[in-house]
Order: structure tokens, then sequence, then C-alpha cells
């Protein structure tokens, strides 16, 4: 059976985008047609500047809601990859087979570098070692495929380089994964920058749907998102980014096609009502399962524990077999 493996990583709330994005498509297709772990990767959290309370609250949050969208413990397997020390055990190994210019040019850290330059300061080493870290996940369970967004096909590409680089210096460790991109349309981006991705870390929340919000808070941020000039309700990314990003949100939240959606309205006003119903109805039983999840805390607590074990008997063998390839004296 194809092996999966996705991640999530708890530096905020979890949104819309995440949900129609990736956690859908986690539910609907990738627990049932393959063996699949999904993880909370909480040490990708700590490469910037964080509250540990928070950490551990976000994490513990993002696992409940996976669980809530639908993941069945039972099908696939959900675990913290701090539980686990074969990432961490792995990681240090593809350091040593990674590159200093390889990392340099991972567009993630270039940018956060230097936005963190113009403030006068400097970013911590882990972010730039975080894509090995990344390829140390994937790796260590013999993964087929990797669910990923445009943004983070890169760091699969990486993952792919290191697995063959070291597959040929020191024998056949490691499955060389694929990366495998989400429907088109899957990308929600902000409700008041419609240029921008919905990101869970983004400083304002005004234009961002978390998957907590409640229904009021819904239809006051999909009621005053951007839109553009004019009254014409067409699906067209590069002339009309917030009608486009409402068409395609509402047609995440029903299954219809956004250019044909376009041609029912008339009015940005009802396209926006229409959606924040849409949306509503969508995290309506998300939120009701994790209202359920949170007054049991020890179900999620055991699931992360069963999860852990699973993985990490999945994972061992494969690491081990590493450290002896690459030299290593076995304990």
């Amino acid at each position: 059976m194809t092996r999966v493996f996705s991640g999530i990583k708890p530096t905020g709330h979890l949104t819309l985008g995440n949900y129609l994005g990736a956690v859908r498509q986690w539910v609907e297709r990738d627990q049932h047609r393959a063996d699949a772990l999904f993880c909370v990767v909480d040490l990708h959290a700590l490469t910037v500047d964080h509250d540990p309370a928070r950490v551990r609250r976000l994490s513990r949050q993002a696992a409940t809601l996976l669980l809530a969208a639908g993941l069945d413990p039972e099908r696939c397997t959900v675990f913290v990859q701090s539980h686990v020390d074969e990432h961490a055990r792995l990681s240090y190994l593809l350091e040593c087979v990674a590159t200093d210019g390889e990392m340099r040019r991972m567009i993630q850290y270039k940018e956060k570098s230097v936005k963190e330059r113009e403030r006068g300061g400097s970013v911590r080493l882990s972010l730039l070692t975080y894509p090995v870290l990344m390829a140390a996940d994937i790796l260590a369970y013999r993964t087929d495929e990797v669910p990923v967004g445009e943004d983070q096909t890169q760091h699969v590409e990486l993952t792919r380089d290191l697995a063959e680089r070291f597959n040929q210096r020191y024998g056949s460790a490691f499955v060389v994964p694929r990366a495998t991109n989400p429907p088109v349309g899957a990308r929600v981006m902000d409700l008041q920058e419609p240029g921008a991705k919905m990101g869970k870390s983004h400083e304002s929340g005004a234009g961002i749907i978390y998957l907590l919000d409640e229904p009021e808070v819904v239809r006051r941020k999909v009621m005053r998102a951007l839109t553009d000039s004019g009254r014409e309700v067409r699906h067209d990314r590069e002339r009309m980014p917030g009608v486009t990003n409402l068409l395609e949100i509402l047609a995440g939240c029903t299954g219809a096609d956004p250019e044909k959606l376009a041609g029912q309205y008339t009015s940005y006003g009802a396209l926006k009502k229409d959606t924040a119903e849409a949306v509503e109805e969508v995290l309506r039983p998300v939120r009701e399962r994790h209202a359920a999840l949170v007054a049991d805390r020890g179900e999620v607590d055991a699931v992360l524990r069963r999860g852990a074990e699973r993985a990490r008997a999945m994972a061992r063998p494969v690491v081990d077999e590493a450290y002896r390839a690459v030299g290593l004296l076995p304990a």
C-alpha cells in the first residue's frame, strides 16, 4: 500500500485554508487509499521566537482538530513529532549529507532572514536547517507520497535529493518520495489581502477564518472581505482577486465549479452572504466534534500515545538501518 506522510505546524490556530487546502483531502481521500501518517510537527514551531505554553496549547489543539475534522485513528496514524525520537536522530544524519548552499537557497529561509536583518536581528540556526528535519520526518517512514501545497514543493525536492545522495553513498536506506499537490482551487487567500495566502500566523486576523471561529465571527469576516472595483462577479485571479477568492471559497465548501458559480451572481453582497453560509455549514460539525473531544481530554491523549507507538515502530528500523549504513556502531 502507498505510504503517505503529511504534517501541520502548531504556530497558530488552524484556518479554513488549512482545512480546504489540506486537512479535508487527508480525511476524505488519503486516509482511505493509503497507509497514512499525519503529524503535528511541533519541533518546527521552535525555529522562531515562541512561548512554550502556547506551543503546547496549539499542538494539542491542532491534534484535536485533526480528529474533529474526521481523521480516524483506526485508519491512519495521528501523532506528535516530538513524541518520536527518530525524527531528531535522522535529522542529524541528513545534515551530514546536506550542504550549506542547499539550505541557504531555500525560499523561506531567504525571505525570513532578509526581514530579520532589516529589523537589525538574526534568525535562529534551526530556521536554516529545518528543511533537513522536514526531510527526516518524511524519510523515516519510507514515505511514497507527500501531499503539499506549491509553497512546500521545494522542501520535498530537497528531501528527494538528500535521499538519493544518501542511498548512492551508503546504500539504499530510503524510499525517494514524490510530492502530490492538492486540487486546483484549494488554495484559500486572505479575505483582506487576496494576494496573500490565508496563513495561521498572520499578524492580523481580520482576513483569516479560523476553524473555531463562532458563526457570527465567520459572517462578519466574510461580509467585510475585500472585493474589487466595479460590480461584475467574474472568476479572474489576476484582475479580480477578491471576488475570485470568495468564489473559490464557496466552491471549496460546496463542491461547485467557481467559474460556473460566478454566473449565478450579480452582486457582491449576495456572493458574500452565500459564502458565509457555506463556510458556517462546513465548520459547524468540526466545531461540535472539537468541543466533544475537549470535554474528554483522555481520549486525545490515548490517540496520540497509540499513534506515537505505531509511528515509532515504523521509523526505528529505518533510522537504525541508516545509522549502520553511515558507519555508526550499533548500540
